[in-house]
This record gives structure tokens, sequence and C-alpha cells, in this order.
């Protein structure tokens, strides 16, 4: 489960890693990103980087109501290659939402407690997504879900799920637009827990104060 992350690079700071990247800054960002905003997505179209805005929560095209995207914020990655929903996005439709950070909860007794996991040497982290086209009424808005795995044993202190993260070089191969699925499906485990840090939190450190996901 992924709910809730931070994005508070500068856009531009992307472009050393993802030559000529154009960006469109018609995105969400701070300490505390949500779903059912508009989030930072970076694709690959046609040979050319983009970052862009796409509503978190992906909307499957046979959708009726863009409300389902609420419940399609995190994707499985074991089986996103069968379920309906993600086997198209799948193929054609992968993504990246770059991040500073994201929050799992704790559960002790009847509360929740947050953390705030990070890249130890590095500020940005990039987290691996799908996204869709929903046409309704003549208008078409671009959705996404972050795809998720086992924990690593860190992390699974607090919580048996994490949001798979990619290294920039394994970035590249994610947003190439011809990729053999297998090689893809290579990328999707969980990232060494010697690589990150947790932090535990007593108030999310954002202008709209403490959200439980």
């Amino acid at each position: 489960m992924c709910g809730r992350y931070v994005f508070t690079s500068e856009p531009g700071e992307l472009k050393s890693l993802f030559p000529g990247l154009e960006i469109l800054e018609n995105f969400k960002q701070g300490k505390q990103i949500s779903p059912g905003q508009d989030v930072a997505v970076l694709r690959k179209v046609q040979n050319r980087y983009r970052l862009s805005g796409f509503h978190w929560g992906l909307i499957p095209p046979w959708a009726k109501d863009k409300k389902i995207g609420y419940k399609m914020i995190n994707a499985r990655s074991e089986t996103v290659r069968e379920k309906p929903s993600f086997q198209k996005p799948f193929r054609n439709g992968r993504c990246i939402l770059p991040a500073n950070g994201f929050y799992e909860w704790k559960t002790i007794g009847k509360k929740k407690y947050p953390h705030l996991i990070t890249e130890k040497d590095s500020k940005e982290m990039y987290l691996a997504g799908l996204c869709e086209e929903w046409k309704s009424d003549g208008t078409t808005l671009v959705s996404c879900t972050i795809l998720t795995t086992s924990a690593n044993s860190m992390i699974s202190e607090v919580h048996d799920r994490m949001p798979v993260l990619l290294t920039p070089e394994e970035c590249k191969v994610w947003l190439e637009e011809r990729t053999d699925e297998d090689q893809l499906t290579s990328l999707l485990k969980p990232y060494p827990s010697e690589k990150m840090e947790i932090l535990p939190i007593e108030k999310l450190p954002s202008e709209e104060g403490f959200l439980f996901p």
C-alpha cells in the first residue's frame, strides 16, 4: 500500500537523468501527495520524456464513474499482467512517479503510527506506475496507479507492502515503449533495505495537517 508520498524537488532536476525532458507543470507538489490529486508522472512518448499531471487513481476505460479510481491507487505487481484493468497499461502505459519519500502506517493496537521512508544516498526516488485514458462526455482524463510489491526486511516491520522503486537505469528500461514483458516483470521486486531509511514521525510535515490513509 502506498497512499501518501512526498514530492518537493524542482522538476528541472530530473533533466540530468532524462535528457530533453519536457515539463508541463500541471501537477501537485508538496509533503503530502494524496490520491485523487493530479500528480507528477514521467512518461516516454515517441522517444521523448515528458513530465505532466495525471489523476492519481487509475480509471479503466470501461468504468462508468471516475470514483473507482480511489480503489485503484495501487496495483499489485504480482498480478498486473493478468488483471484486466492493468494488462493494457502494463504493455503500453508504463510510467514513473518521482518522489522524495513515502509514508506507511504501522498499526499498534487500535492506533496507526506514520513513518516516513526515504533513500539513504539520494534525495529522489522513482515509483513504478501505470497510466490509462478514460473518456466521458467528450473529455479525456489520464489517470495512474502505483505498483506495489512485498515489503523488504526493513519496511516489513511497519507494513507488509511497499511501492516498487526503480533505479535511474531501471527507469529507462521501464519507460521504453517496446520492452520484453519478462524483463519488465523482473524489475518489480522489493528495493534493498540497506539503501533506505525509515523515520517514525508524530505528525506529517504538511501544510494540510495530519491525514490518515
